[in-house]
C-alpha cells in the first residue's frame, strides 16, 4: 500500500500597509467648481487689487458723505474757476468753480446706479431668451434667435441715444438704465444659450424628466443653476460696459442732464478748458478708467478661474 502525502501550497506574503488604491480621505471635503474657482482666485494678488478697487467705488457710491463733506454743485464759485488745489479742495475747481474731488466721489453714484440697473436688465432679458432657446430649440431657439440677431445687430449705445433723445422730458436713472440694458441682452443670450445646450444634455436632467418632473421645472430648477457660471463672468464685464455707456451718453449730451453729477458730463465741461486747466479733464477720466478697470479685470479673472483649462496653462 502506497503511502500519499499532502502538497504544501506556497502563498506569498502580501503587503497591505503598502496598498492604498481603495483608501478614502474621509476629512477631505468634496471639491466643486465654485471651490475651485475660489482657491485659485483668492492666491492672486491681482483678484485681491481689483476687488479692493471695486469696493473703494462702491462705497464711494454708497456713502459719499464718507469722503467728502462739500457739497457738488451748491458750492460753486466763479473766483475759483479751474483754481489750483487748496486745503480741503486736493484736486483744484472746475470751470464753473465747483470741486472736481467730490464732482468725482457724487458721480460714482451716478455711474454705477445706472451701471448696476443695466446690468440687471441686460442680464435678466439674455438669461430669460437665452435659456428658453436653448432647452427647448426648435421653432423656439429660431425665432428667439433671431430677435436676439435683431438687436445684436444694433449698437446698444446708439439705441440708447435715440431712446434717451425721444424721451429727454423724462431723463432719469431708471430710463436710461433700460435704454442701455434693454438693447444690450443680444450678447448675454448667445452665452447662456450655448452654455445650456452643453447642460441639458447632462444625466441629470434626463433623470429629472424621468421622474415626472416637468421640462419647465427641469429648467429652472436644474438647468440654469448649472449654466449659471459663465452668466456670472458676462454680467461683470457688462457692468463695466454699461458704466462706459452712461458715461458716453453724458459726454454727448443725451444723459441725465446737467443737474446731475456725471463723469460723463465733467469730462464734456472740461474739454474747453483743456489747454488752461487738462486737470478738470484728466482727474474724471482716471476715475472712470480705474472703475472700468476694475470691473474688467475682475470678470477676466473669475474667468479664468471657473476654466479648467485655462487653470491648467497657469
Amino acid at each position: 500500500m502506497s503511502e500519499f502525502t499532502t502538497p504544501t501550497h506556497y502563498v506569498a506574503p502580501v503587503e497591505t500597509e503598502s496598498i492604498a488604491v481603495d483608501a478614502v480621505k474621509v476629512g477631505e471635503k468634496p471639491t466643486n467648481l465654485w471651490r475651485d474657482a475660489w482657491s485659485d482666485l483668492r492666491r492672486r494678488p491681482l483678484f485681491w487689487f481689483s476687488v479692493a478697487l471695486a469696493t473703494l467705488f462702491v462705497a464711494m457710491a454708497l456713502f459719499p458723505t464718507l469722503f467728502t463733506q462739500t457739497p457738488p454743485n451748491l458750492d460753486c464759485q466763479l473766483a475759483n474757476s479751474n483754481g489750483e488745489p487748496t486745503a480741503g479742495h486736493p484736486l483744484g475747481f472746475t470751470f464753473q468753480g465747483c470741486d472736481i474731488y467730490a464732482r468725482i466721489v457724487w458721480g460714482s453714484q451716478t455711474s454705477l446706479s445706472v451701471g448696476l440697473l443695466a446690468t440687471f436688465v441686460s442680464s435678466v432679458l439674455g438669461l430669460f431668451m437665452g435659456a428658453l432657446a436653448g432647452y427647448y430649440g426648435g421653432w423656439i431657439d429660431s425665432v428667439l434667435s433671431r430677435i436676439g440677431d435683431i438687436f445684436f445687430a444694433v449698437p446698444y449705445i446708439l439705441a440708447a441715444v435715440v431712446v434717451m433723445t425721444v424721451f429727454r422730458d423724462i431723463r432719469s436713472i431708471p430710463v436710461l438704465a433700460v435704454a442701455i440694458g434693454g438693447f444690450a441682452w443680444a450678447s448675454t443670450a448667445r452665452v447662456v444659450r450655448a452654455e445650456i445646450l452643453r447642460v441639458r444634455q447632462a444625466d441629470f436632467v434626463m433623470a429629472s424628466e424621468s421622474l415626472g418632473l416637468s421640462r419647465f421645472k427641469t429648467l429652472l430648477r436644474h438647468v440654469i443653476p448649472n449654466a449659471i457660471a459663465p452668466l456670472l463672468v458676462v454680467t461683470t464685464l457688462s457692468l463695466a460696459g454699461s458704466i462706459v455707456a452712461e458715461a458716453t451718453l453724458s459726454f454727448l449730451g443725451v444723459g441725465l442732464g446737467s443737474d446731475v453729477m456725471s463723469w460723463g458730463l465733467d469730462i464734456s465741461q472740461a474739454q474747453n478748458s483743456l489747454r488752461v486747466a487738462p486737470m478738470a479733464l484728466i482727474y474724471p477720466s482716471i476715475a472712470l478708467t480705474l472703475a472700468v478697470l476694475a470691473f474688467v479685470t475682475l470678470g477676466e479673472l473669475i474667468r479664468d478661474a471657473i476654466d479648467p483649462k485655462a487653470r491648467a496653462r497657469r
